[in-house]
């Protein structure tokens, strides 16, 4: 196996660059699929692409082109429209480019030196205006060369498993008011067992979009005239949802937390307290009153909370309190980064606070994650955990930042937890563990988070009184479990490919009467499955048995009742159980016993 990099203590080197700097010792990294390997490799792939573009569209001019989690792209701009069908006409030139086995070269220039070579270059312009350093270095291969800080392969003949997975645009910059951008978007891996294994994984993600599934199931809908980002629920989907809700509610009830609700707009006073209106602003929607007074719409659900704890004069004997909501808040997100249920503008948490002692911070971290690995249980979700640590933009002073984050990792390691550190990733007040679940298709979503806060009880003046009759300020936990209904509904949706369990399906069973005689049987059999909770509709339409049959199935509902004249003389049931595969007639006492068991496993 051929060495490609040297890792030396974080940073990945490539080879030219240990030449250059005489770097001997270090972690050898070897061409192979991991993760050092393949930010090399995909990296690499990036620079081949741009060449391939730039021998097929002379005229284009490169922004970036960075590696990313789901492999990597190339922001450019070229006089010619480029469409999904030219990739593979890309790809053709990469895999000739390949062959030619370029060398990665590099070469350092000042920063003035690299200004004078790309004056013609507004896009490298932009680049230089961001890079601090009075040292460049260029990578070329071929015709192509650009700013970069590598690492790099060794040649082009190593880029050869490779695949374009999609056109897009983007703004220069991410600035909404800037040009839009050409992007492409590709994998990359070692081998070809592998790329195959990602490629088939893609094509089944697409079969389980949750925007296609959620349109085949008629779940939910966007519509242009409503506004972008603004789901539209219908009944199947509200279904599904409320039962999710219902499943939360009673499992909080259990843990200790309370109900509260708190208003969905609320005086921009209140958030230049809290720090939103300075840290989140660009975020937030405002509005003017009766001009005299601005208000914004909630970005999260903390203010009301806090103003629930304000209520009363709280005792070290009340704590920890815990508050839960579900809480519709509104984000501007832009519209280049809206995406179906996952990016929304409007949304709802199921979110909670507890308002806790300084010693009690442990137990309600592990009580939390508890929830939460009851919660990813019963889903068919492994996960992982991620502390992380104060950003750039942050409020409150270093050692109170030390202090949570400490307590963060502290409550994980002591019970032989297992965590990642995401340095600068934290709420701006407050230090979090982030909760990343793995579906079906091995994908990695972000959804829960625990957030510990010192920062909003002092800037609120939270108070309680303790054992010695002093007044002592409260920690505030910020928790979200699924993160939103939205996202974590979207996450299931493409997890089960919309084969959803019983206890969440949003029609659990379709009857289907082979004639009208037996219509009147099927509708009391659905009344009083009504009355324990379970959903059902009935396919009586005039068409053929077959027809009706093949449309309940494509509904992917759990259970698909056929009803004759032997189950309605004998008061039977004969059902299909679309998840064991299975076809079985019951006495009507075995078939609701049967949906009560299924039914039994909606709790946490």
């Amino acid at each position: 196996m051929e060495q490609i990099g040297i890792k030396v203590q974080d940073e990945i080197i490539d080879l030219q660059t240990a030449l250059d700097k005489s770097i001997t010792d270090g972690e050898p990294i070897y061409f192979d699929n991991s993760s050092d390997s393949l930010d090399i490799i995909r990296h690499s792939t990036a620079h081949l692409m741009a060449q391939a573009i730039k021998e097929l569209y002379p005229e284009v001019k490169f922004f970036v082109g960075p590696t990313v989690d789901e492999g990597f792209y190339y922001d450019f701009r070229v006089d010619s429209k480029i469409g999904e069908d030219d990739l593979k006409k890309i790809e053709k030139k990469m895999k000739s480019l390949v062959s030619k086995k370029y060398k990665f070269e590099k070469y350092i220039l000042t920063k003035q030196e690299a200004i004078e070579k790309f004056k013609d270059d507004d896009l490298k312009q932009e680049v230089l205006k961001k890079l601090d350093s009075n040292e460049l270095s260029i990578y070329k291969q071929g015709s192509f060369e650009d700013l970069c800080r590598g690492p790099h392969l060794p040649n082009t003949k190593f880029a050869r498993y490779f695949k374009l997975t999609r056109v897009a645009g983007a703004y220069l910059g991410g600035d909404e008011n800037r040009e839009m951008l050409t992007r492409i978007y590709g994998i990359a891996f070692a081998d070809k067992e592998s790329l195959t294994e990602y490629l088939t994984m893609i094509e089944e993600a697409k079969k389980r979009d949750h925007r296609k599934v959620g349109k085949d199931l008629d779940l939910f809908t966007f519509d242009e005239e409503s506004g972008a980002g603004l789901a539209i629920w219908l009944p199947k989907g509200a279904r599904l949802r409320s039962r999710l809700e219902d499943m939360l509610f009673k499992a909080h009830r259990l843990r200790g937390y309370q109900p509260v609700r708190g208003p969905e707009i609320l005086k921009s006073s209140l958030w230049k307290t809290s720090g939103h209106y300075a840290n989140y602003g660009e975020n937030m929607y405002f509005t003017n009153i009766e001009d005299e007074c601005e208000y914004a719409l909630k970005p999260m659900n903390c203010l009301g909370h806090i103003k629930v704890y304000e209520h009363s004069v709280r005792s070290y004997r009340d704590l920890p309190l815990k508050f839960f909501e579900y809480g519709v808040v509104h984000r501007h997100e832009k519209s280049g980064v809206l995406h179906g249920l996952l990016r929304v503008r409007e949304f709802t948490q199921d979110d909670a606070h507890i308002f806790c002692t300084s010693s009690q911070i442990k137990e309600n971290i592990l009580e939390v994650v508890d929830f939460i690995d009851k919660i990813m249980t019963k889903f068919g979700f492994n996960y992982g955990m991620e502390v992380s640590t104060k950003p750039d933009k942050a409020i409150g002073d270093d050692k109170i930042w030390d202090i949570a984050t400490t307590a963060l990792k502290e409550a994980l390691s002591e019970n032989n937890l297992e965590f990642g550190v995401d340095e600068g990733g934290g709420a701006f007040y407050g230090p979090k563990i982030d909760i990343k679940i793995t579906d079906a298709l091995n994908r990695k979503w972000q959804c829960g988070t625990i957030q510990l806060d010192f920062n909003l009880p002092e800037r609120f003046d939270l108070e309680y009184v303790d054992e010695n009759n002093e007044r002592v300020r409260p920690v505030m936990i910020h928790r979200a479990i699924l993160g939103s209904f939205e996202r974590f509904i979207a996450i299931l949706i493409e997890h089960y490919a919309g084969e959803f369990p019983m206890f969440i399906s949003p029609t659990q069973i379709i009857f289907i009467p082979i004639s009208e005689n037996h219509v009147d049987y099927c509708k009391k059999l659905q009344n009083e499955l009504m009355l324990i909770e379970v959903d059902s509709e009935l396919y009586d339409k005039n068409e053929s048995l077959n027809k009706r049959i093949r449309n309940a199935e494509k509904q992917r509902v759990p259970i698909v009742a056929i009803i004759g004249d032997k189950e309605v003389e004998e008061g039977l049931i004969s059902i299909r159980d679309r998840r064991e595969r299975t076809q079985s007639t019951l006495a009507k006492n075995e078939f609701f016993n049967l949906i009560k068991e299924k039914m039994s496993e909606a709790s946490f």
